[in-house]
């Protein structure tokens, strides 16, 4: 087995080379005799560094896999774009540099294993990942599952806390899918009273209740040739539960008041933050229906698990609002960053966002500094965990934590929210379920 990496680096390999001897792993560094040896008989896998041949990697990623020759791009900074790009073209996997030597075993064996086949034809591609950028082995894992899935129709659920850009994920299978023209229909299960949920979903017919005036087309039929997206889904009440399951079975919904039986034709993809297995052992949420949800399941990491890709997302949002809000910014500053590293982010990279796109506009110079970030960030930083909390659990924490928002936002669950970077109705299903009392927040 013979490994082939074409790169204008190859000091960027070292770490690898003691562990493949001279039979097994070859590299060039020029282009045009890398595509003639690409081209060879031979190769077990093909390595492409997404910077060689500069904008020209992926068309030879697609050349190569086209041929039915195992390729995997190199990146140093991996992104979901770069993610979804690469194996859009036919690459078998995308590997962090540098290299771990164990991992590209792996995949050198597997490629051996698998039968070649054509690339898919390439999709063009619209930034729908805004925030979704990270080098850390939790988000590699989601980008990958994320490009596998992307073009099946299968059924998705997205997992992950509050925050964590399901909806963008969601977002981006849709637009990477067989029918990205289609419309994509966003549903937040929480958001809504759980009174108007099924009118919304469903539609309902005229005369089908109090103040049902006229005949309402939901967003099931409106999502038809499309995909629908349920968020929090395992806020969702049995009742309905089981008409999300008819929908699945049988591509079919029926009206509030119909009588008639309306097919659609939609890709569903739905998120929670919660334990559905746990939920559904509680009777909670129907086991048929969570087995038909997570045909494909992708995990988000909170941010708290994603180690310097912090400092990444903040470089991004930093870069993005210093240009929507013409400031000068152009780094930040080592005071800032360990400020924001102590912080735990309950809200995960939404929170980030607000703080950051606050903080941009306090800045006057070049370089965003600890006094620009806002109040809630560097009250947190200077929390320390006592020796009576050093064993609470995350809960607990969290528990905690939302009591002193509440507390210093004079219990405005508006403010508060947006200080913890979640939804109102989030913080509210929060607030029961820690058996906390507006008003009671010491």
């Amino acid at each position: 087995m013979a490994v082939l990496a074409l790169t204008g680096s190859p000091a960027a390999l070292a770490p690898i080379t003691a562990e493949f001897g001279e039979n097994e792993l070859f590299i060039e560094t020029r282009l045009s005799q890398g595509v003639v040896r690409a081209q060879e008989a031979g190769w077990s896998v093909v390595l492409i560094d997404a910077e060689f041949a500069d904008t020209g990697s992926l068309e030879l990623v697609e050349r190569l896999s086209t041929n039915g020759q195992a390729v995997a791009v190199m990146t140093r900074a991996p992104s979901l774009r770069l993610t979804l790009d690469a194996m859009d073209r036919g690459a078998r996997d995308v590997l962090s540099m540098p290299l771990d030597a164990a991992k590209l075993r792996e995949l050198v064996v597997r490629c051996h294993k698998i039968v070649a086949r054509p690339a898919q034809p390439d999709v063009p591609a619209t930034e729908t990942s805004d925030g979704m950028v990270g080098e850390s082995p939790l988000m590699l894992e989601a980008f990958k599952a994320i490009a596998r899935v992307a073009r099946s129709t299968a059924t998705v659920l997205i997992r992950g806390e509050s925050g964590t850009g399901k909806e963008l994920i969601a977002r981006t299978i849709h637009e990477r899918s067989a029918r990205p023209s289609g419309a994509f229909v966003a549903v937040n299960c929480a958001a809504i009273p759980e009174a108007l949920l099924e009118s919304e979903l469903f539609g309902h017919e005229k005369g089908a209740f109090t103040g049902a005036i006229a005949r309402r087309i939901g967003r099931f039929e409106r999502g038809s040739g499309g995909t629908v997206f349920l968020d929090e889904i395992g806020d969702m009440s049995l009742p309905l539960q089981a008409k999300i399951l008819r929908v699945l079975q049988e591509r079919e919904i029926e009206r509030v008041g119909g009588t008639a039986p309306i097919p659609v034709d939609v890709r569903l993809i739905a998120a929670t933050h919660r334990d559905l297995e746990q939920d559904v052992a509680a009777g909670r949420f129907r086991e048929d229906l969570y087995y038909r949800l997570a045909v494909i399941t992708v995990k988000l990491p909170p941010l708290r698990d994603r180690g310097d890709d912090l400092r990444l997302l903040a470089e991004h949002y930093v870069a993005r609002y210093a240009r929507e809000y013409r400031r000068p910014l152009r780094a930040i500053s080592r005071e800032a960053l360990a400020t924001l590293r102590a912080y735990h982010w309950p809200g995960n990279v939404r929170q980030l966002r607000n703080v950051i796109e606050c903080a941009v506009l306090q800045a006057d110079g070049e370089v965003l500094l600890n006094s620009h970030l806002p109040r809630e960030a560097l009250r947190d930083k200077a929390m320390p965990v006592a020796e009576d909390t050093s064993l609470l659990t995350l809960s607990e924490l969290e528990r905690r934590h939302i009591k002193r928002v509440l507390s210093d936002s004079g219990g405005q669950m508006n403010v508060a929210a947006e200080i913890l970077g979640i939804h109102r109705n989030t913080l509210r299903r929060k607030l029961t379920e820690y058996g906390i009392h507006n008003g009671e927040h010491t």
